[in-house]
């Protein structure tokens, strides 16, 4: 071969391999991550749903592309959102939270959705039935709307001198009304009264805190909600200042400086949202997957914050808890 032929051969190769790799990318498949918060908060979730998705074979970059789309805590804004990741033609949409799920599932009848939300799907009407969902969803249910009766017991069990305990709720969050009726069912069987706090942004938790301080409230109950979720270290924060002992539902808060916890972990629940999407990436279809429900609902407690409110933790709840902090 001449030297000039040799060069040119070389050249139109070069050339060919960023077609190549741009080739490459292109087949991977791409899932759209559609969630009501914003990503500067939303690392529990993500760092499940990388965990189960690399469980599955998935390796985002390598073999898989996920496009994120955040709506900065403006639901009116998810719908949009999810019409564009439907035009991007993705794969599967992981949906955080109902109203997420929600948008979805009006935006297509035909690509797979896996949610993650916090209360019975068929109640909601995201699915036909839990061991046949049947349509294009399937998800997990992390029963965050049924578990706060018992979190405001264990609560009470914690600051027993606590005769008024405040429940935070989001107004805007689908469930938080079942949320509500059970933490009121609770109340008289453990003996406090409730005060209810609403609150969807950032001001609204400042003086969810001030009317908490007014009141002269012995404790908080935080509901389960994704904006609460993107907002726990703010929250701990706020019970630190105004000496409030405050329960959330995900052990990431305790893990953050809360006091107690008792629920779902949030980095468990995606890595089995990214385990289904794994499977359905391989083929699977959801109609066929049934519903995940959370079967451990763990009780974590953050002895060093107990001991800055001046707490002692009983024995009958230490021998509870599934991850005491030091």
């Amino acid at each position: 071969m001449k030297r000039r032929e040799f060069i040119t051969l070389i050249g139109s190769a070069a050339a060919a391999w960023p077609l190549a790799a741009r080739a490459q990318q292109a087949a991977m498949p791409v899932i759209g991550y559609l969630n009501s918060g914003s990503p500067e908060s939303d690392a529990p979730r993500l760092t499940g749903l990388r965990r189960g998705l690399n469980e599955s074979g998935y390796v985002e970059g390598r073999n898989v592309v996920i496009e994120y789309r955040w709506a900065g805590n403006q639901a009116d804004r998810l719908p949009a959102l999810a019409a564009d990741l439907v035009q991007l033609r993705v794969a599967v949409i992981v949906a955080s939270g109902p109203p997420s799920t929600f948008a979805a599932k009006a935006a297509t009848t035909s690509i797979p959705i896996v949610f993650g939300v916090g209360a019975d799907p068929v109640q909601l009407g995201l699915v036909a039935g839990l061991n046949r969902p049947g349509g294009n969803v399937t998800g997990f249910n992390a029963y965050s709307g049924e578990t706060g009766g018992k979190g405001l017991a264990l609560l009470h069990e914690l600051v027993p001198s606590a005769a008024t305990i405040g429940f935070l709720e989001n107004p805007t969050n689908t469930i938080s009304e079942l949320t509500m009726r059970d933490v009121l069912a609770a109340a008289p069987v453990a003996g406090v009264k409730v005060q209810i706090l609403k609150a969807s942004t950032d001001r609204e938790i400042d003086a969810a805190f001030v009317s908490l301080v007014q009141a002269r409230t012995g404790a908080l109950l935080v509901g389960g909600d994704v904006f609460f979720h993107s907002r726990l270290e703010h929250i701990v924060g706020l019970a630190a200042r105004h000496a409030i002992p405050t329960m959330c539902q995900v052990p990431e808060f305790v893990v953050a400086g809360g006091l107690i916890s008792y629920g779902t972990s949030l980095i468990e629940e995606y890595r089995e949202v990214g385990l289904y999407t794994g499977r359905i990436l391989k083929g699977e279809k959801p109609a066929d997957l049934p519903i995940m429900q959370a079967t451990k609902f763990g009780l974590s407690i953050n002895l060093k914050t107990a001991k800055a409110l001046g707490l002692t933790v009983p024995d009958k709840l230490l021998a509870l808890t599934d991850e005491v902090i030091e």
